[in-house]
């Protein structure tokens, strides 16, 4: 009981763990009670659980298990992140639980994967249980078996992926036990429920037995589907409706049955087979072969092959090819229907994959169906039909559209049922006008055709057509049929069964949306099923042929209500005389009958007045317009030779066409007279009139044909340029929609062609309008033209160069009168206009020019005949310009010679390919798969050039194709799968550019996806930058759900990383690009009244006006005089709609539209140039408070209407300035919008308003909000650079006045964003404006801050353009007037050119300044500046009118020094008054007039007293003179006080002044200014670096943050700092010193590894670490690391690491001796090696812990030997006492030993004379003595006494090689060899000192004191110094650069264990003596160095001449300055 006591104490989550099985049964229930007891499902407990629970289901003890798995299902179901151990316990369930013998234990495993399912792990799960098919223990197959099963019946086959499963089921069947093939059978029988046949294929090979089995099984099956009856936790939705349905007992309906049951393809379920690898090798010889039976062999071993039914994607090509040779040329009918089957089971097998060949089979088959033989055309209908499904209708229409002209009758047949069948397969949307149009067209040729065959075939298709897309839709295209052949497709319709069952459009039948749009299961359910049970409007029957009831009838593809009325144009034909007089009558007075045919013409005048008048009164239904138009036609009908009763006549005409139902019939009557009047002078304009009102009823392009040939047929020129220019006019007004170009481009060549100039201008006009339209395609039909007309023509399309079609204003009447659903229509025939123009253009087809020749040549082996090949290519292509789709064989020969090894092949290929989208337009889509995609690949070359050809390429085939076909499939997939970094990033820089254009994207999208995340993880860093660009758009169009969700299948490690990155990409996803805006801009003005479509000002509108508003002339006007005044009368009801006011005041709608922005809910008011939907956006904000007919006005195609439009916004300001007030923000929005626009008449209007608007403002004391200015004052700024002078000065002049309605401080960052415009005018403008806020404001205006607007606005100065530089120097010398020289601290650093042209603008204005300002200003001179500042024109005296510029700048510096003085009282407080310590006060200075002037002559006293002396007195300490800070520069002072605040204790202060220092370092030009004070800086950087370390970091109260920031700071600035070399230098060795032990220091601070930002500041010091061994002076970092390696030694209390790193330092830089060598000071770095040898003796150094000092110090001194040989020992100079340490016979035994090992053949041969040769034995007794030695050095117990024989047997024979033996050994051996034979040397020789004579003639003196044991005395030391400077070069006078040596010597040898460095503390004692010292110690160094190679003649170091000379050069350069 003990022990029970002691693990009932213990938590849950530890009796979980404990090893006794009834303390964990005790956790578990525990467990159990606890999981069902917390209520948060994100609670914190669930955590502790997370790695306990897999323990929980793997219990070894049974009793405790079941209480484990229940506590396990507790946590699944009720904790939220149970997620995470899926993959553990699912697996634990699977190996332990499925095979206990208890029931229970198995039901719990089950519940508990189940779970997991329910929490949305399916895959996890499912995973986990088919690993567990593979297990051994039949009892786990079993139960893994019985769960799928359980999860599939429960959660249906949308949940539970069944292709893996029915993967694995035949392989269950064979298994040897019968449980677990009942359960085999059970599961296939529950998947059969769920997906029906498509399991079969997969089952086909089991056993058959069990397959009947199966079978018997299948058949019990019930027929209704089955219902998901659990759901997961994201469905509870679902689970609600589920359980409400049971709740009431209903059924669901069948819409919803589709919805339960995923609709799989058992194509998905197979496995692909591999047959490319499979087919003969001999295949494709044998198929070329003579004999029929080889090809029947091959070919029956290509049908086996295929008939898999799916196979593997691959290269196909060439196989593809060899069928399609077989079917078009081999004379066996027999091999071409098994050539075809072979084709069918390829195209069945891989799908869509196929459709890269579809283009080249399909016209061989279609070809091929002039065979007569019932088996061959079969064969080919059913590889025809397979293939049909791997491709679009679209891409193979011009293959099909080329055989409907065929001779051959049978082939035209079997085109038209192909289309049938097709058609079948295609729905509304699958099958729009763009494509079905072509077909039509060809279909009713042969209608007519005498085949009946043909006609059968024919109707077929026409009546399928109609099934699929409705009457409606077809009908147009049948107008000319006669009643017969229409009931005949009529009938053909309603036979048609479309594929699976569906219903079509055809007879107005209502259809299920979802059943139309739903891909048909394999079991075909019948049509009587699939209906809905609820009754529909339009009843089942298709034959219904009346209209459903208006609103219910849905169309299956768009789904919106249609108008019931018919669009088939009004077809009427022609009336009798009599018929039409009866009709008349009926209508007309009979006085107006009477009198149309009197001789009097006043008669006939009053006539047509009361004719009209009866037309106006009719209703629109009944008036007889034929009957009309042929009274009027009369006699004397177009005769009339009266203008006013023809005028009449000719608006009468207008006016029935205008209102009745107007036909062709009617038009034909008219339209010769119409034509005949347009020349003429008086009815011109209205003959025009009618015409337009006749192509509004009958459509422009038939009107327009009419009108243009009967001009033609006549002679009258005046008529001709008249009618054309009427057509140019009309094609603006009505689009270009329909216009048959052919048909005009005859009659323009004539009209090109005419003598008289007004036709040939007329015809010019007209092809501008038409080039609006068309575009550059136009100009090839006029290139036969002569130059000089082609000129003319050119000229003409330049000034539409830029230019978008306007948007049509008017419209046919049917189009008028459709509802709104027939938009989408619309909008399809719009967007497929640019198509129509392209196909309306002739083609060639060049496939005959394509021969089998030309195509051998292109892939011949020689490069010279495939360029020959290619060259031909461009040529057919040229010569032909435009070309048909059908070019043979080419793709293919192309597509080899993208993969050419020569590059420059591929880039003709490409151009060639270039060429090819231009010539063929649209009809290159069919070519998209086979070629396109070859282009892609090529995007993955080597070369730039290459790729940047195949992009260009691309972009020319997307601009003819669009985007949509290339995104279709897998092939875009599959090329971005392909792991080339090239092609990864030119696809995704592609699609990112293209898919931002696109409104709609195929969903075959989504399949890039899972490879657009791998490039995210791409090694290559730009496929990652382009891959991180595409995420926004690709998320644009997919959606951030679904591209989340993919995310599942990416690898967890890089789940995290993606997620994040889309997280980023959704905050700058940007919007859908917005639909086209309509081109029915008027429609809703239409719709507003019956008496009035729209208002235009043209003279053509006749349809609002009246004939009381028509001026003419005669009796006619005298009684319509009283409107005659308006120059375009409008309605009564017009005027009184206007009456009103303009603006509604809504109470709060501006501040609901300001929190709508700050919500999101609306787009922000942000944008470079206005997209459609900001317009719509504003439309309908304004819709509510703006008058209707004034919003109509704004937004009005006419400009002439927004000028109007701000005229009466102006009348009305006074009167409705609150309202105004109210809708302000959007009043201001529409005005930016008119800053876009480029009509300088609106432009001016809108400035005009703009000024009133914000005097008014200012009167009401209103302020613009941030809301309203933000919408606005961008935009206005962007007319400041406006090139026209009037304009500019308005923008000017609402600026100022902006600045009383607007904070000026609030202004200022608008301006300063003004200035960084590509525009010079507006930056130099924006400058001006900045300089006058300025002065008119104040300092306090510069916002941010003033030396961050200073700093951007003198970047400037340095501008290209003059207006600019000029306008920045006034803008500075602004600030410089309001706050004196501190402008100098404010901008910053400037270039020396820069800050010269500052200097002298400065000077002159401060001369002007002396010379023109009076002391003081008067009141009065106050109140006239502040009276200037208020006027709206004013603009602060620029330079607006063309006055002297001399005096204009004068009266600007004068006004500016006003200004100055003015504000200096308000400023004076601000200024600091006392010098602060270390700061100039410079204003002090510059004031004090007599200083400066007295200045030069102290300057020059002083200077003459520095530079007398030659020599350089000796240092002293003294008083430095007064001014001597006078003549410093201000730069140096400034950069001292700076490096002051360095070391601060404030943490702030020291960012700030790291900030300034980093700021100068990163500028090259401005770092020099450092030069002097590193040494300065870096003490005071590791003073901040100890303090941190010591102080900081200790301290609590402070925040990590901010000493992080400190540290980041600091290590900035080294970075930047030892990224400049020259600087870097300057450090020296004791300042390197503390530096590197700060940074050690750091990088070993466990506080600072312990914050999760010290890993970054830790990676930070690595770097800074590794710049400073690189770039500062190497002899003074190896001195500084090698005195610090001595310290690390000498101290106990350090750390192992710390000397572990100095090492690691120091290695680094011996690995950079060989380059470095030349540079280093080699007597400096010895002393100090001998200094650590001194303290540290060999034997001393190996007793250390670790060997690594020894090892570092031997490598060094190796390596400087082997560096420089013999000379090594030359470099002994610095060290006084060579016998205090073991570095000279170091280095000479090196030295000897190096030059043993080099010693040459011919030495060794000389030796062979010497006592020794009578010694030497044979080679192989030498070799077996030497392996016998070498053996016991091998060996443990014998190595010393090998050594001894080894060295002894050396010195025996001294000749003798040993590199043989330790060549083949490591390199620790080989050093532990020469390491012990220089011991024994060593040992034996007593260790000698062999002195180098000429070191011991100069150190006798100091070796006797030394060896005396005597004090040294420093005299010794400055006698020493004076041989070394004698030595260098230098005479006794100049002591300056040997005062460093002559400190340090002394010092240096001093018998220490640790030889002092110059500390760093000392050297900050005073500042002017420690910047002196580090210069000169800097170029004492640089003076020895170069004094090595130099002559000793020199008597003096010609650097201190150099230097004093550079000295007086600065004074006497700040003197001239101080001048």
């Amino acid at each position: 009981m003990g022990d029970d006591s002691e693990w009932m104490k213990l938590p849950i989550d530890q009796k979980c763990e404990h090893k006794v099985w009834k303390a964990r049964l005790n956790g578990y229930e525990e467990a159990l009670q606890l999981f069902q007891r917390i209520d948060d499902e994100k609670s914190s407990e669930w955590g502790k659980y997370l790695g306990l629970i897999k323990k929980f289901v793997t219990e070894s003890n049974a009793v405790a298990q079941l209480k484990g798995l229940e506590a396990a299902f507790a946590y699944v179901e009720n904790a939220h992140v149970a997620g995470k151990t899926a993959g553990d316990v699912v697996s634990g369930v699977v190996t332990k639980v499925f095979n206990q013998p208890k029931a229970r234990a198995k039901e719990l495993g089950t519940d508990i994967c189940l779970m997991y399912i329910e929490i949305e792990k399916t895959e996890v799960v499912q995973d986990e249980l088919l690993k567990g098919l593979d297990n051994k223990n039949p009892k786990i197959v079993v139960a893994c078996i019985e769960t799928l099963r359980k999860a599939l019946c429960e959660f249906g086959s949308k949940i539970v992926t069944l292709k893996p499963v029915v993967k694995v089921l035949p392989k269950q069947f064979e298994s040897r036990e019968k449980a677990v093939r009942d359960e085999a059978k059970l599961l296939a029988v529950e998947i059969y429920r769920w997906i029906r046949d498509a399991l079969k294929p997969s089952l086909q090979h089991i056993n058959s037995v069990l397959l009947k089995e199966l079978d018997e099984e299948w058949v019990k099956i019930p027929s209704t589907p089955p219902k998901q009856s659990r759901f997961l936790r994201s469905q509870q939705d679902l689970k609600a409706k589920f359980q409400q349905k049971q709740a009431q007992g209903e059924q669901s309906d069948e819409e919803e049955e589709d919805d339960t049951v995923a609709a799989v393809d058992a194509y998905e379920l197979l496995e692909a087979v591999d047959i490319l690898s499979k087919l003969p090798k001999d295949f494709y010889d044998k198929i070329e072969s003579k004999k029929w039976k080889e090809r029947k062999e091959v070919l029956e071993t290509v049908e086996a092959l295929t008939k898999n039914p799916k196979l593997e994607g691959g290269d196909y090509g060439d196989l593809v090819q060899a069928l399609k040779k077989v079917v078009g040329k081999d004379t066996n009918v027999m091999l071409v229907s098994m050539a075809a089957k072979c084709l069918a089971a390829l195209a069945t097998g891989l799908r869509k994959k196929f459709g890269t060949y579809a283009g080249q089979v399909v016209p061989t088959i279609l070809d091929k169906f002039k065979e007569k033989k019932p088996q061959v055309v079969q064969a080919l209908q059913e590889a025809i039909d397979a293939i049909f499904l791997t491709t679009t209708l679209q891409n193979l229409s011009a293959d099909i559209l080329a055989v409907m002209d065929n001779k051959n009758p049978s082939i035209k047949q079997q085109a038209s049922l192909f289309l049938a069948r097709s058609f079948r397969h295609c729905t509304q949307a699958t099958l729009p006008k763009g494509v079905l149009k072509p077909f039509c067209a060809a279909l009713i040729k042969q209608v007519n055709d005498s085949a009946p065959e043909v006609r059968d075939g024919a109707f077929e298709a026409l009546g399928t057509a109609m099934k699929v897309v409705g009457e409606k839709a077809v009908n147009p295209y049948l107008a000319d049929l006669d009643k017969l052949k229409l009931d005949k497709i009529k009938e053909c319709a309603d036979r048609v069964e479309l594929s699976g069952g569906k219903k079509g459009a055809g007879g107005g039948g209502s259809v299920n949306k979802k059943q139309a749009a739903k891909v048909p299961p394999v079991a075909e359910v019948p049509s009587k099923s699939s209906a809905p049970p609820k009754k529909t409007s339009g009843g089942a029957s298709s034959k219904s042929a009346g209209p459903p009831k208006k609103g219910k009838a849905a169309s299956a593809a768009a789904g919106k209500p249609k108008k019931t009325t018919d669009t088939i144009e009004f077809i009427e034909s022609e009336l009798s005389a009599e018929v039409c007089e009866e009709q008349a009558a009926s209508v007309l007075p009979v006085s107006c009958i009477q009198q149309l045919d009197s001789p009097s013409w006043k008669e006939r005048l009053a006539s047509m007045e009361e004719f009209q008048k009866a037309v106006e009164t009719l209703d629109e239904k009944t008036i007889p317009c034929q009957a009309l138009v042929r009274m009027l036609a009369k006699k004397p009908g177009w005769k009339e030779t009266i203008f006013q009763v023809m005028q009449m006549k000719l608006y009468i005409v207008a006016l029935i066409a205008q209102r009745g139902e107007f036909s062709k019939t009617s038009a034909s009557v008219v339209l010769d007279g119409l034509v005949d009047k347009v020349g003429d002078i008086k009815c011109g304009g209205k003959a025009k009139e009618g015409m337009t009102a006749i192509a509004g009823a009958c459509s422009l392009p038939w009107t327009a044909e009419q009108v243009v040939s009967l001009a033609f047929a006549q002679k009258n020129p005046k008529n001709q340029a008249e009618t054309l220019n009427w057509l140019a006019n009309a094609m603006k007004e009505f689009g270009f929609a329909g216009i048959n170009v052919k048909g005009f481009i005859n009659n323009v060549k004539t009209a090109l062609g005419a003598t008289n100039p007004a036709v040939r201008t007329a015809a010019i006009t007209l092809l501008g309008v038409m080039h609006l339209y068309m575009g550059a395609p136009l100009r090839m039909f006029f290139e036969d033209e002569k130059p000089a007309l082609l000129a003319q023509i050119d000229s003409e399309f330049e000034k539409m160069q830029g230019q978008s079609p306007p948007a049509p204003t008017r419209f046919t009447k049917k189009t008028r009168n459709e509802e709104e659903g027939d938009n989408t229509e619309e909008q399809e025939e719009a967007d497929s206009g640019g198509k129509d123009i392209m196909d309306l253009l002739p083609r060639t087809d060049i496939s005959d020019k394509v021969t089998s020749d030309l195509v051998s040549k292109i892939g011949d082996k020689n490069w010279n005949i495939r360029k020959e090949g290619l060259d031909e290519v461009a040529a057919i292509i040229s010569e032909a310009k435009f070309i048909t789709a059908n070019v043979g064989e080419l793709p293919l020969a192309l597509k080899g010679r993208l993969g050419d090894s020569n590059k420059i092949l591929i880039q003709q290929s490409l151009t060639i390919l270039q060429q090819l989208a231009k010539a063929m337009g649209p009809g290159l889509k069919q070519h998209i798969k086979a070629l396109g995609f070859a282009i892609i690949t090529v995007l993955g070359d080597s070369k730039p050039n290459v790729r940047a050809a195949a992009l260009a390429t691309l972009q020319s085939w997307v601009e003819q194709t669009g985007m949509k076909e290339w995104l279709e499939g897998e092939d875009l997939s599959n090329e971005l799968k392909r792991e080339n970094a090239f092609m990864r990033q030119e696809i995704l820089g592609w699609l990112a550019e293209n898919l931002l254009t696109m409104r709609t994207v195929p969903a075959d999208l989504m399949l890039t996806v899972p490879q657009l995340y791998a490039c995210l993880e791409d090694r290559n860093g730009d496929v990652r930058k382009k891959a991180q660009d595409a995420l926004p758009t690709f998320m644009m169009h997919l959606g951030y759900d679904k591209m989340e969700k993919a995310t599942s299948k990416v690898k967890p490690s890089s789940k995290d990383q993606i997620v994040a990155a889309l997280e980023k990409a959704r905050a700058v996803m940007p919007a859908k690009p917005a639909a086209p805006a309509k081109t029915r801009g008027a429609k809703g003005e239409t719709s507003r009244s019956a008496s009035a479509s729209r208002s235009q000002p043209s003279s053509e509108d006749f349809v609002d006006n009246k004939p009381e508003s028509k001026k003419v002339k005669g009796g006619y006007s005298a009684k319509k005089g009283a409107s005659n005044k308006k120059p375009a009368a409008k309605s009564i009801k017009d005027d009184e709609d206007k009456s009103g006011p303009l603006f509604t005041l809504i109470p709060n709608a501006k501040e609901q539209r300001i929190k709508e922005e700050k919500q999101l809910k609306i787009l922000k008011w942000n944008f470079l140039t206005p997209r459609d939907e900001y317009v719509e956006q504003l439309k309908t904000q304004m819709s509510t408070c703006f008058a209707k007919w004034l919003q109509d006005e704004l937004f009005h195609v006419d400009f002439q209407r927004h000028v109007k439009a701000i005229s009466i916004m102006i009348e009305r300001l006074e009167n409705e300035s609150d309202a105004t007030i109210s809708c302000l923000d959007l009043i201001l929005k529409w005005f930016t919008l008119r800053f876009f626009d480029t009509n300088t008449t609106v432009l001016m209007k809108v400035l005009e308003y703009l000024k009133l608007l914000f005097a008014t403002l200012n009167r009401e004391d209103y302020h613009l909000t941030e809301y309203e200015a933000n919408s606005f004052i961008p935009y206005l700024i962007l007319k400041v650079g406006e090139s026209k002078d009037g304009v500019r000065k308005d923008v000017r002049a609402i600026l100022t006045m902006l600045c009383k309605v607007y904070p000026a401080s609030k202004v200022f960052p608008y301006l300063m964003d003004g200035t960084k415009s590509k525009n010079s005018k507006q930056r130099a403008e924006c400058l001006e404006e900045l300089g006058c806020l300025i002065e008119g404001y104040g300092m306090n205006v510069c916002q941010p801050t003033p030396a961050k607007c200073l700093k951007e606005i003198a970047i400037h100065i340095g501008d290209r353009d003059t207006s600019v530089r000029n306008a920045a120097l006034n803008t500075v010398v602004a600030v410089y007037n309001v706050c004196g020289d501190q402008v100098y601290k404010l901008i910053g650093n400037l270039s020396e050119k820069d800050m010269s042209m500052l200097e002298e603008r400065i000077k002159r204005s401060s001369a002007k300044k002396n010379t023109a300002v009076p002391p003081k200003q008067s009141a009065n001179e106050r109140s006239q500046r502040d009276h200037h500042l208020a006027n709206s024109n004013g603009t602060f005296l620029r330079k607006s009118t063309p006055e002297d510029p001399n005096k204009l700048k004068i009266m600007y510096r004068t006004y500016r020094i006003q200004a100055r003085q003015n504000a200096q009282h308000s400023e004076s407080s601000h200024m600091p008054t006392i010098p602060r310590e270390f700061q100039l006060d410079l204003d002090m200075i510059e004031m004090d007039q007599s200083r400066v002037c007295e200045l030069p002559d102290l300057v020059q006293h002083k200077l003459d007293e520095l530079l007398e002396p030659v020599v350089i007195p000796e240092p002293k300490m003294r008083a430095v003179s007064p001014h001597f800070d006078d003549l410093h520069n201000s730069t140096a002072s400034t950069i001292n006080f700076v490096i002051s605040q360095v070391a601060s204790g404030d943490i702030n202060t020291s960012i700030q002044a790291l900030a300034q220092i980093d700021e100068v370092l990163w500028q090259e030009n401005k770092a020099e200014v450092m030069s002097g004070h590193i040494d300065q800086f870096l003490i005071a950087t590791f003073m901040q670096l100890r303090l941190i370390y010591n102080t900081h970091m200790a301290d609590d109260r402070l925040d990590k943050k901010d000493i992080f920031k400190l540290y980041s700071c600091i290590l900035g600035n080294m970075l930047s700092l030892f990224s400049l070399e020259s600087l870097a230098r300057e450090a020296s060795m004791g300042v390197l010193k503390d530096l590197m032990h700060g940074l050690i220091t750091l990088m070993l601070d466990s506080r600072v590894e312990d914050i999760e930002e010290g890993q970054q500041v830790i990676r930070s010091i690595n770097l800074v670490i590794v710049r400073v061994l690189e770039k500062s002076d190497q002899t003074n970092i190896t001195s500084a690391l090698l005195v610090m390696l001595q310290d690390t030694l000498v101290s106990t209390a350090g750390s192992p690491m710390f000397s572990e790193l100095v090492m690691k330092c120091l290695w680094r830089l011996i690995r950079h001796l060989p380059e470095t060598i030349n540079t280093i000071n080699l007597d400096r770095i010895l002393f100090d090696v001998h200094n650590i040898m001194k303290v540290f003796p060999k034997e001393k150094l190996k007793q250390l812990k670790s060997d690594v000092p020894h090892r570092t110090l031997k490598t060094l001194l190796h390596t400087l030997c082997k560096l420089t040989g013999a000379q090594i020992l030359d470099h002994l100079s610095m060290i006084e006492n060579r016998n205090e340490s073991e570095l000279e016979a170091h280095l000479r035994r090196v030295v000897k030993h190096s030059s043993n090992l080099s010693g040459s053949k011919t030495d060794r041969g000389n030796e062979k004379t010497g006592p020794h040769t009578e010694d030497r034995m044979s080679k192989a007794k030498v070799s077996d003595i030497l392996s016998e030695i070498f053996k016991k050095i091998g060996s443990k117990e014998n190595t010393k006494e090998g050594l001894t024989e080894l060295y002894e047997y050396k010195q025996k024979y001294t000749d003798v090689d040993l590199e043989p033996f330790l060549k083949n050994s490591s390199l620790f051996f080989q050093s532990y060899v020469e390491r012990g034979l220089r011991m024994i040397e060593s040992e034996r020789d007593g260790k000698p000192r062999i002195q180098n004579p000429t070191v011991i003639a100069q150190h006798g003196a100091d070796n006797s004191v030394s060896s005396n044991n005597e004090e040294v005395k420093p005299a010794v030391y400055y006698e020493r110094l004076k041989i070394l400077r004698q030595r260098q070069g230098l005479e006794n006078t100049s002591r300056s650069g040997g005062d460093d040596e002559a400190k340090r010597a002394p010092n240096s040898s001093l018998p220490s264990s640790k030889p002092p460095v110059a500390s760093s503390t000392d050297m900050l004692q005073s500042k002017l003596s420690q910047l002196k010292e580090s210069r000169e110690l800097y170029q004492q160094e640089h003076n020895n160095a170069q004094s090595c190679s130099t002559s000793q003649a020199h008597t003096r170091p010609t650097s201190t001449a150099a230097n004093l000379d550079e000295l007086k050069k600065r004074l006497d350069r700040i003197k001239s300055n101080r001048q």
